[in-house]
């Protein structure tokens, strides 16, 4: 066996694992709200600054359009954001975040706290996650281009 091909050698095998696992870890803390992991991503992005058209939410995940309208759209059945025409496009839909929608920021205040804590281990510290965040975050952009 050519020693690329091992899954021990592959770096994709190891992001999707991590990810996979990580977002099981959200579940239990995001499901009593009534939230999915990609529901809390879109939050965290409103959260930031509230009143997005969606093609910007789409494009800070990372993801497609066609991806992030059925999860506001969910979300806006929940009550926790609505969508509005844009004044300058009416193409454009325009997400903001409903009182409900704000109030869960407090409501979650403990999640990347307890997500924190279940990442710190030997190699992955409060003080090497920086190191982490900007390796991952090369990776990503270079992936994106």
């Amino acid at each position: 066996m050519r020693p690329e091909f091992l899954l021990e050698n592959q770096l994709c095998f190891r992001l999707y694992t991590a990810s996979r696992l990580l977002t099981q870890a959200y579940h239990p803390l995001l499901s009593e709200h009534g939230l999915t992991y990609p529901q809390y991503l879109v939050l965290l992005v409103l959260w930031e600054k509230d009143a997005q058209p969606v093609n910007d939410i789409a494009k800070r995940l990372y993801l497609e359009t066609n991806t992030v309208t059925p999860l506001i759209q969910r979300m806006e059945k929940a009550g926790i954001l609505t969508r509005t025409k844009g004044t300058k496009d009416a193409r454009q839909m325009i997400v903001k975040l409903t009182p409900k929608g704000k109030g869960l920021q407090n409501q979650l205040a403990e999640v990347p706290f307890t997500l924190g804590n279940a990442v710190i281990c030997e190699s992955v510290t409060p003080e090497t996650a920086p190191v982490l965040f900007k390796m991952l975050d090369d990776v990503i952009a270079k992936l994106a281009r």
